[in-house]
């Protein structure tokens, strides 16, 4: 028997032992499994903490107007900018042991695990912080092992390189609180319509129980559950030493104001606009969409909410609810070529085609100021004098006879300044200046004033019948209005990424494309066109808007049978206006005719209301002014009836004074004889195409 019970201890002794071995070798295997895991963890390195966030458009002011929501609002804020309530809420309710645990609560795993088996079901969560910010922020919400394992993961490899703080802010930005709200800026702004640094113990709490069910613990789904899921909160922070009973009760008592809006949610300020950054950052910064969707970007535009609320009001009011016109206005800071409102069309929900970027429209007349500032450069001064009469021109080659008309077919008859030509918009006298510079000479030309679109070299093209868009016409004037200086249209001064990286910023351009002399005695014409001083045999263009001003204006109206423009400025602001029919109808009507005018000269009165009052600034030198007679651009004396102080390009002014109005010369034929005298002009050979 002693025989039998040795034999039977040695046998357990080896299978102790053996056991022992294998305990040994298996914990053996599991350390070396933990090690590799937790190298395989380092090797992997630090995943990236981004999430998607909407991307937001900030108007020059800082205001935001608008962003990109893709149905959930997200908004990135760093901790230190988060209640400290709802943090203390959140730890309470979510993971109390947070900054104690290495990314797992073992005993909380363990007790979780154990009401599962009584229960027979899952009933109680066991995810910490960590567990839950991995789940959100890389993994899908399917409940399998595999995912758990990922889960698990991706949760060491957040405690092995980032901070506990880290983890929370992280944590708290992309939790989900209902109603499209991710993270807890977009719920402190759409529950309680405020940031996250200023929510109240009550509100904290409040909000802290949502993410555990958004669709039964918030207030707008159930009051009662909501309070109750505060009430276990409250208790929670209480006990965990973060606040007072008496604080709790206080908090759980007070009234909560809930707004259910997110600020920013609907807001469609500028809604073209906000499609033209888009474009730009796709096509200029090379942007994907998904880049601009949910990088959580911020977008600084130059959009001046002010001119733009102008813009949008004056379209509105000056257009016949009736009329199926249609407008596009662009204003632009010429000195930067910043652009400040934008207005593509009369409604942006039932057509969001931009007509101020995208349509191509004959600008008429609004060219002309490009062809005289050549003109000037090849011996055009404010004095020259052309004949304006119906002409027909005729070209060798076969090319088919052009007989260009002014409006209502009225001409002088005679010869007429080209500061006068200008103001009354002679067409004759356009397309002379054309023809006698060669047509490739405005194409040219055009590419200097940054106008891109291609125009064909027809004699038409003098009155603007090659189409261009709005912002090129606006950006072009704005040559004028700065003294020469190239611009650019420029929708965004500045993008940072989620995290603050710049990376764009706007550098302003200093290049002079322009003669600046030239550039001022164009502008310094261009106040003609709202001078009545110039009326000849028809009346300046912008006569019917200048009692209207308040200051000093230079500017182009425009007009095709399917077109109506008016461009103009001020040393501050440059706005061009089109009106037409999309479909490209003739435009009939005589209030439709005026509107591109009304809406910009009642735009420009409020877009620079409260502004100093700015006068177009000389160069320091070349350009001289002198008195002359509108009439026949000599230098006035003190009998001429009409005087006007008129700038030209040093050297070329007038030195011939006028003698029509003395006293020998009074009589009608004198006068005729006293504008005969010297003989034709210089310019006959352009004659030769006429009649």
């Amino acid at each position: 028997m002693e025989t039998i019970t040795g034999h039977g201890l040695k046998r357990v002794v080896k299978y102790l032992r053996a056991a022992a071995f294998l305990g040994l070798f298996g914990s053996a295997l599991l350390v070396l499994a933990a090690l590799l895991l937790l190298m395989y963890v380092k090797v992997l390195g630090a995943p990236p903490l981004a999430v998607p966030q909407s991307t937001l458009y900030f108007a020059e002011d800082g205001t935001i107007i608008g962003e990109t929501s893709y149905g959930q609002k997200r908004y990135w804020v760093p901790l230190k900018d988060i209640s400290p309530y709802l943090v203390d809420a959140t730890i309470s309710i979510e993971d109390r042991k947070f900054y104690e645990h290495s990314g797992f609560d073992f005993k909380r795993i363990a007790g979780a695990a154990l009401a599962d088996i009584k229960a027979f079901g899952k009933v109680q969560g066991a995810s910490t912080v960590t567990m839950q910010y991995a789940r959100n922020l890389f993994l899908e919400h399917d409940k399998t092992w595999a995912r758990k394992l990922r889960e698990a993961l991706y949760a060491i490899r957040l405690e092995m390189n980032y901070s506990k703080d880290q983890i929370l802010e992280g944590y708290l930005n992309t939790i989900y609180y209902g109603n499209r709200a991710y993270g807890v800026q977009a719920a402190s702004q759409y529950y309680f319509g405020k940031n996250a640094s200023e929510l109240s113990l009550s509100e904290a709490s409040m909000l802290a129980g949502i993410p555990k069910g958004p669709g039964s613990f918030s207030p707008f789904a159930s009051m009662e559950r909501a309070k109750q899921r505060q009430g276990v909160i409250l208790k929670a922070m209480a006990r965990n030493g973060y606040i007072k009973g008496t604080e709790a009760e206080k908090a759980y008592a007070a009234e909560l104001a809930l707004t259910g809006r997110d600020p920013h949610r609907d807001l469609k300020a500028a809604p073209y606009f906000q499609d033209a950054v888009a474009n730009a950052l796709r096509n200029q910064l090379g942007l994907n969409e998904r880049a601009i969707a949910l990088g959580g970007l911020k977008v600084y535009t130059t959009i001046d909410p002010i001119q733009q609320e102008a813009a949008e009001k004056q379209v509105q009011a000056v257009i016949s609810p009736d009329s199926e016109i249609q407008a596009a206005l662009v204003s632009i800071d010429p000195r930067n070529g910043h652009v400040k409102a934008m207005v593509g069309g009369r409604d942006y929900g039932k057509s969001p085609f931009n007509r101020a970027v995208q349509a191509i429209r004959a600008p008429g007349s609004t060219i002309k100021p490009l062809l005289y500032y050549a003109a000037l450069g090849q011996g055009y001064t404010p004095s020259t004098l052309i004949r304006s009469e119906q002409t027909t021109f005729r070209f060798e080659n076969g090319r088919p006879d052009y007989t260009p008309h002014n409006y209502n077919n009225k001409y002088a008859d005679g010869e007429i300044t080209l500061a006068q030509a200008l103001a009354v918009s002679d067409n004759v006298y356009a397309v002379k200046t054309h023809l006698f510079l060669g047509e490739d000479t405005l194409v040219e030309t055009a590419k200097e004033f940054g106008i891109s679109t291609r125009m064909a070299k027809v004699p038409s093209l003098a009155l603007g019948t090659s189409g261009v868009r709005v912002t090129e016409m606006a950006n072009a004037y704005s040559l004028f209005a700065n003294g020469g200086k190239k611009v650019e249209p420029t929708l965004i001064t500045r993008v940072e990424t989620a995290n603050g990286k710049v990376i764009y910023e706007n550098e302003e351009i200093d290049e002079l494309v322009l003669d600046p002399a030239r550039a001022y005695v164009m502008t310094q014409m261009m106040t003609g066109v709202f001078d009545t001083t110039l009326n000849g045999y028809t009346a300046v263009t912008g006569g019917t808007i200048a009692k209207g001003m308040t200051r000093p204006y230079a500017g182009k109206s425009g007009s095709t049978p399917t077109d109506s423009w008016m461009i103009g400025f001020t040393p501050q602001l440059v706005s061009a206006v089109w009106t037409g029919y999309d479909d490209a109808r003739e435009i009939d009507g005589v209030p439709e005719k005026s509107y591109a005018k009304q809406i910009w000269v009642r735009f420009m009165e409020d877009a620079l209301d409260g502004k100093p009052v700015k006068a177009f600034k000389p160069p320091r030198d070349g350009v001289t002014g002198v008195y002359v007679d509108p009439a026949n651009g000599k230098l006035a004396v003190k009998e001429c009836p009409v005087r006007r102080f008129t700038y030209f390009v040093s050297g070329t002014e007038p030195v011939e004074y006028c003698t029509d109005h003395l006293e020998h010369t009074h009589s009608q034929d004198g006068k005729d004889a006293q504008r005969q005298k010297g003989g034709k002009s210089w310019y006959k050979q352009l004659w030769d195409w006429g009649d």
